[in-house]
């Protein structure tokens, strides 16, 4: 088992589905419509053309022509350019979607077992095949879109984070908002969790200075005593122990919201005083973060927005219903860790044991709720019109069947965020599920439109640090995207309609 086992079962899916995908559906389709022209165009040597629909950066272009230059290597310089257009068909572009799938996959294993050194190989190989199976990632890893590769991406640039490079991984967050720019929300996600690692190394060392039992450690001795410190990618960890204290860590009664209020208020000092104290070392370790940022905001100045096309249609709204939709889709892909007995058993005793400051929380939460959903609840004229993706069903069939619906699904929501926040503050420092919430709502909030696309990477940054175990919901979970997956591709293949007034076919898509 291991990243090997992973690749070769991502692998048994995406070239058989890839291959019938292309005969059935061999034209560019939805969105294609734009980024394989654009594709082809760059395949041409002709970087000056530019699609004015088209909203997001050239990078997915530029890992294109790198992939067209794999397949058949020489072909830039034995043929000319002119000759790689004839190999930048539709189905090898397609094709590179797949090849960074089976990446991501190795990427999501990889920090499984950093984030979790202790979980057991296979375990780590089944989950990373079951979040392979993701249905959002899954579809669109058969077609020409951005979203396999910005996943990849920022995968890529967070494991390099964890592993404390963090120079390369800039690097690669200049690539992952080269491929989309909202990824710029994550790069700033990846630098901050990286300075918190920082100062808890430099806490965990002083630590141990100040621990008369540091030497004996050090020599390889087992302590007498077992002592829990803060570790940098788990809430608790043992030293001395060869068990990760991170899957049996629970809340205790001195968790309380009081606490946490103050506890947070602790670590957002502690981050800020390190930074302070060591400037110089922060800087040249970030310094890629830091320029990617400043040259992010020089080309926004320029371009007058985020997006590059389609301006009008992508304009920044408060959208903050966003947020709470993202909530509940989340805790529905999670259904069987999010929705259980025990799981929703725990979840209320832990509120009623720190009542009020439990209720208190609820009672914010669901005002915040309501308020968004009657006053930022926004309908795209693209969510109204078009009956191909499923949110135009989702928004006319339950969101928007009645006034009152709405309303109704606030305390799902909200259960939901809960739900999610007390999963992450297990395992992880309040400080960095902050910083999760701030950068995910950095990221939806601003979208008028609905595109469930948009929840990718934020979906596998909360399950990648959900610590979950019971092995017969991560089973029901597969189970469920398998469906899913089946469904959506049938759907998307052999129930193809028409538009009276629109030529070509039509396919119900993500």
């Amino acid at each position: 088992m291991g990243k090997v086992a992973v690749a070769a079962i991502v692998s048994l899916w995406v070239i058989p589905i890839s291959i019938l995908l292309n005969h059935v559906v061999p034209h560019p389709y939805m969105d294609e419509i734009f980024h394989i022209p654009q594709a082809q165009q760059y395949c041409k040597g002709n970087f000056r053309s530019w699609d004015p629909m088209i909203t997001t950066p050239p990078g997915l272009y530029y890992l294109s022509l790198a992939h067209v230059a794999s397949l058949f290597p020489g072909m830039f310089y034995t043929k000319g350019a002119s000759s790689v257009s004839d190999v930048c068909s539709i189905a090898i572009l397609r094709s590179i979607n797949g090849v960074l799938a089976i990446a991501c996959s190795i990427l999501v294993y990889e920090i499984i077992r950093h984030l979790r050194p202790a979980l057991d190989d296979r375990k780590a190989t089944f989950y990373s095949v079951v979040l392979a199976l993701y249905p959002l990632h899954w579809f669109f890893t058969f077609l020409y879109y951005t979203d396999v590769a910005s996943l990849t991406a920022v995968l890529a640039m967070y494991l390099a984070c964890l592993r404390k490079n963090y120079w390369f991984s800039g690097l690669l967050g200049a690539l992952a908002v080269a491929i989309r720019q909202t990824n710029i929300i994550w790069m700033l996600f990846v630098a901050s969790s990286g300075i918190i690692n920082i100062t808890i190394d430099r806490q965990r060392d002083k630590a141990d200075v100040d621990d008369p039992r540091a030497s004996i450690r050090k020599n390889g001795q087992q302590a007498p005593e077992k002592r829990v410190i803060f570790g940098s990618n788990m809430r608790k960890r043992k030293i001395g122990g060869v068990v990760d204290a991170s899957e049996h860590w629970t809340p205790t009664g001195s968790d309380s919201s009081k606490s946490c209020i103050s506890g947070l208020v602790d670590e957002i000092v502690a981050v800020c005083l390190a930074i302070l104290r060591a400037k110089k070392k922060f800087f040249v370790s970030f310094a890629p973060f830091i320029i990617l940022l400043a040259a992010f905001v020089a080309f926004v100045r320029w371009n007058g927005s985020v997006v590059l096309g389609a301006k009008e249609a992508h304009a920044v709204s408060p959208h903050f219903a966003q947020i709470f939709y993202f909530g509940l889709f989340s805790a529905l892909f999670m259904a069987p860790l999010s929705f259980s007995f025990g799981r929703a058993v725990t979840f209320f005793h832990s509120f009623w044991k720190n009542k009020p400051h439990g209720f208190f929380q609820a009672f914010l939460a669901l005002i915040a709720g309501f308020i968004s959903v009657h006053f930022f609840s926004i309908a795209h004229p693209y969510l109204l019109a078009d009956n191909r993706h499923y949110p135009f069903y989702l928004w006319r069939k339950v969101i928007n069947a009645h006034w009152s619906i709405k309303y109704l699904l606030v305390p799902l929501y909200v259960y939901s965020w809960l739900n999610i926040c007390t999963r992450l503050g297990k395992f992880q420092r309040r400080i960095w599920v902050l910083g999760y919430f701030v950068a995910t709502a950095a990221v939806l909030v601003p979208a008028p439109l609905i595109e469930f696309r948009y929840y990718t990477t934020p979906f596998f940054l909360l399950t990648l640090h959900s610590h979950d175990n019971d092995i017969m919901s991560w089973i029901l979970m597969g189970s469920l995207y398998l469906a899913l997956n089946v469904f959506t591709m049938m759907m998307f293949l052999y129930r193809p309609f028409h538009w009276d007034h629109e030529p070509g076919t039509q396919r119900f898509i993500w």
